[in-house]
């Protein structure tokens, strides 16, 4: 484990969570907060996070769901070692997740969160920072984090998953079949803007007809800087307050 002076303590959810993390290199941001915010778990379940880095995501769902059973796999030694210092309550797994241990891969969860590297690259730059590019490169291909998740559910467990909205072509021809239920969240930044991110849930098999929701407005402003410019209620809700995001 790193030094801590090479550490931050940081506050999420308006400080109900306090997380260490690499003082350079990646840093949890938005994203996985929002994920966990989206998850309509109920206590008792059983919770799985595929690359869970320090935690952010399957903690911050932890802290607004009391009573869950919560496992995060990370490939990173240090980084894996954070996430179990972070939470008692996490069983951390140090594992690649296209090389689970056999005791994991025979278990099923209720949900499984996915918050996977966003670049592809064989079009993108690699970064010189490697927890970095662990983060945000994609090794193993979109394709496979999909169906290694929909392995790990259980009958009627759910899969949710944040993204870059220009991989959705690519996600819903990844789901295995019997993944069904499909609801799409798009992400945009402010009214009027295209989506740049989304967030897919599929539940194992599900029934349901396949739902685009309306965009989600992370900011009520028009433009970065301007007076008027506060995160929309509901996203306020959810970053400081650790509250549900419903859709």
């Amino acid at each position: 484990m790193s030094d801590d002076a090479d550490l931050t303590h940081d506050a999420f959810l308006g400080g109900k969570l306090m997380l260490w993390q690499p003082k350079t290199g990646y840093r949890a941001g938005l994203d996985p907060v929002l994920l966990a915010a989206t998850v309509p778990a109920q206590s008792g379940q059983r919770v799985l996070e595929l690359g869970c880095g320090v935690g952010t995501a399957i903690l911050c769902l932890g802290a607004r769901v009391p009573g869950l059973a919560l496992t995060g796999v990370e490939v990173q030694p240090k980084v894996a070692a954070l996430a179990s210092r972070n939470s008692p309550d996490l069983e951390v797994v140090q594992a690649d997740i296209s090389d689970l241990p056999a005791d994991l891969r025979q278990r099923q969860f209720d949900h499984v969160l996915l918050n996977p590297p966003y670049y592809d690259r064989a079009a993108s730059v690699r970064s010189d920072d490697d927890a970095r590019e662990a983060a945000h490169g994609e090794a193993l291909p979109l394709a496979q984090w999909i169906k290694i998740a929909a392995k790990r559910l259980a009958p009627k467990g759910q899969m949710h998953v944040i993204h870059r909205i220009s991989r959705l072509p690519e996600m819903l021809k990844a789901l295995p079949s019997g993944m069904g239920s499909i609801e799409v969240l798009p992400i945009t930044a402010r009214k009027g803007r295209a989506p740049d991110r989304l967030i897919l849930r599929a539940r194992k098999n599900g029934r349901g007809d396949f739902i685009l929701h309306p965009a989600q407005v992370m900011h009520t402003g028009t433009e970065h800087g301007a007076k008027d410019d506060t995160y929309a209620p509901e996203i306020e809700a959810a970053l400081r307050c650790g509250a549900a995001l419903i859709f």
